[in-house]
């Protein structure tokens, strides 16, 4: 990878000494088959992630002491040459305690039983920790940054003084004596973070943060309070963030010397077994937004990709009542309902966050110098579902004027005709009146630059601009009626209105010039050209039209300014069908069959609608995936396991006094609920474009 250099002031980070707005997500190797590591990395650019993170897991490695295992998806080296193929940069969280809905929150059973208390400063745990960071550092050894590989920065420990391990001075010791250990082993990165939420000490390293829509490890079986994830604040915290391991404290670090940055905005959330939200693609995208109105000049996601957990030799690795933790998680399942699912999915929420990373891939640097300030009539409790809540980022000039009307299940006030002002130094600027509906929540810029021209306001919301030679192309999207005010003429620009629905479908590309294209699939650019992933018959729309119109292609009539691409081929559906093998009073067992699949397809997807507790899915016999049921289907990808034409189903019975939080209860005749009620095949295919 060519030679930069990272580093952050108070304020924001830094890439080649200038302001860095990254992206973040992270994805756990070891959860997810190594043959599609590169496929999924690409997925992951073309949502906009500049940095891979993921944890090194000590139980995936190590689960027996002694007997270090990095083969096959545990392949820590491969996974990190990967995104370096894919020019990706990576965030390593090493541990040794991660959490991550783990076994033991990562640690091998045998470090358990040893005679010494873990996560302290005892002289003998640090020495496993030590050979565990050494094993770490001889799979990584050549690819940090300075070698001229994708790794610009570890991760130490994992909300510690929160969820375990000491706290005070204390703690700060401990975190200290780890960061020295990793430097002394080898790991010379540009930058060294811990989580700060909580209460957590740091140990002076750069502190980031998080945010959940909802808490599945909360034990209450009711709808929780109003998530304070949808307020315009200047606090940082989460204070629900682990609140399994014990409610946290504030923020132990200055705030005013480490830049606001997240590492765990929740992409989704873990069903635990018996608290089952559902996280929705408004929730994640609602959550992001007021977090970029609030100041973060990071936007991080845990997960980003969801996965499996690997099969232990001595046990399954998930975490568990069993292991004293006070929650039951899938045994295999680690969907996470995450922007790209466990099957490599890309779901909603990828194209929500999308929205947002697009801006910021543009935008971002100067998004940085802009310092967030809330209006003093802003509501400051999520309780507030009456007031408008807003929030500006400006540099004194230009800016964002931010709006959010959402709260997690809650109904909030409508706002008719509402008159939004920017006050500045200099002048305050005015919008036309609009009407803020429930859910509603949107940024409209002001004073932006577009050229050499100013736009003063506008009732619309940047996405992305396409810089080319003759032309630059400002994108803009929004619902409502949109309305530009523009100070000057235009020269050599232009803008370009969408819907928002468009947006989410809005890729934008780089061939022999800049195209913004549209599609409901996904646009992937990989070292075997630009490729078009999605379900049924390929279609895209293209602004500028393409040089040259794909192969398998066919153009046809324009939609206003776009050019419009059709595939030709008619696409095969598989026939699926199922039976009842077996019932009693424990389950439900089901077969399902898979007529002849296209061969040319990039994957098969089941959809299952169930009802019942649980379900269970086995392939030749194999115990392969789980499922907690939660009113939405369960979608399994086939090509994971190698495209079987056999599928066995058990299904357990949901009760109706089961001391479980759904969202979504289903129909109960007979005191309880266990039926296979349909199922669904959907094929998948990959078109080149270029």
């Amino acid at each position: 990878m060519k030679s930069t250099t990272f580093s952050y002031n108070e304020k924001y980070m830094l890439k080649d000494q200038k302001p860095w707005f990254p992206i973040m997500g992270e994805i756990h190797y070891s959860r997810y088959p190594r043959e599609y590591w590169k496929e999924s990395i690409y997925k992951m650019k073309a949502g906009g992630v500049d940095v891979i993170s993921s944890y090194v897991l000590w139980i995936h490695h190590e689960e027996i002491e002694g007997e270090y295992d990095f083969t096959g998806d545990k392949d820590l080296r491969s996974f990190v040459e990967t995104c370096k193929a894919c020019d990706a940069y990576m965030i390593l969280r090493i541990g040794p305690w991660c959490h991550a809905e783990v076994r033991n929150g990562g640690f091998p059973d045998w470090l358990l039983q040893k005679d010494f208390e873990v996560r302290t400063n005892d002289s003998a745990y640090l020495e496993e920790v030590r050979k565990f960071y050494s094993k770490i550092y001889e799979q990584v050894k050549g690819l940090l940054l300075k070698d001229g590989g994708p790794i610009i920065g570890l991760q130490i420990e994992n909300e510690y003084g929160h969820c375990g391990g000491l706290t005070g001075e204390e703690g700060e010791e401990h975190m200290r004596i780890l960061t020295q250990m990793a430097k002394e082993i080898g790991f010379e990165v540009p930058i060294y973070t811990a989580t700060g939420w909580g209460g957590a000490v740091t140990g002076g390293l750069l502190p980031v943060m998080g945010g959940y829509c909802e808490a599945p490890w909360d034990q209450r079986l009711t709808d929780i309070e109003p998530s304070g994830n949808y307020i315009f604040t200047h606090e940082r915290n989460d204070h629900n963030i682990g609140s399994d391991y014990g409610f946290g404290t504030g923020i132990t670090f200055d705030m005013n010397k480490f830049p606001y940055l997240t590492a765990e905005l929740g992409g989704g959330h873990q069903v635990t077994h018996h608290r089952r939200p559902i996280a929705t693609s408004k929730d994640i995208g609602a959550m992001s937004m007021v977090k970029l109105g609030s100041g973060v000049n990071l936007l991080g996601y845990y997960m980003y990709h969801g996965g499996t957990n690997p099969k232990g030799k001595l046990s399954f690795l998930q975490e568990s009542k069993e292991t004293g933790s006070i929650n039951d998680l899938p045994e295999l399942s680690y969907d996470f309902r995450a922007p790209i699912r466990q099957y490599g999915q890309i779901s909603e929420t990828y194209k929500e966050i999308k929205l947002l990373t697009m801006f910021i891939k543009d935008f971002g640097s100067e998004l940085c110098e802009m310092p967030a300030t809330m209006p003093e009539s802003n509501p400051l409790y999520p309780t507030n579902f009456t007031d408008l809540r807003t929030s500006y980022r400006h540099n004194g000039k230009s800016g964002y004027l931010f709006i959010n009307n959402y709260q997690r299940r809650c109904q909030m006030a409508e706002h008719k005709n509402v008159v939004l002002t920017v006050p500045l130094k200099d002048e305050t600027l005015t919008y036309p009146a609009i009407d803020v509906r429930n859910e509603d929540f949107f940024f409209f810029p002001f004073n932006m630059k577009l050229g050499d021209t100013w736009l003063k306001t506008a009732v619309v919301t940047p996405l992305c601009k396409l810089n080319n030679e003759d032309m630059t192309t400002y994108v803009f999207y929004g619902d409502k009626k949109p309305c530009y005010q523009i100070e000057g003429e235009l020269k050599q620009s232009e803008l370009l209105t969408l819907s928002r629905q468009e947006a989410k479908n809005a890729w934008k590309i780089k061939l022999d010039k800049e195209y913004l294209i549209i599609t409901e699939g996904a646009v992937l650019q990989t070292d075997k050209g630009t490729q078009l992933i999605g379900r049924g018959k390929a279609g895209l729309k293209a602004y500028p039209a393409l040089k040259e119109t794909p192969k398998g292609f066919v153009r046809k009539v324009d939609q206003g300014q776009f050019a419009v691409y059709e595939g030709k081929e008619e696409m095969m559906t598989s026939i699926v069908s199922y039976k009842l093998l077996e019932e009693t009073k424990e389950k439900k067992t089901y077969e399902i069959n898979i007529g002849q699949r296209d061969q040319s397809a990039n994957d098969l997807f089941i959809k299952l609608r169930y009802v019942g507790d649980s379900a269970k899915l086995y392939i030749n016999d194999e115990y392969v995936d789980d499922h907690f049921y939660t009113g939405r289907s369960w979608e399994i990808g086939l090509k994971h396991f190698g495209f079987p034409k056999t599928l066995k189903v058990e299904i357990m019975p949901l009760q109706k006094n089961a001391e479980i939080f759904l969202e979504e209860w289903p129909t109960m005749e007979k005191g309880y609920a266990c039926e296979l009620m349909s199922v669904e095949v959907m094929t998948e295919y990959k078109h080149a474009i270029s």
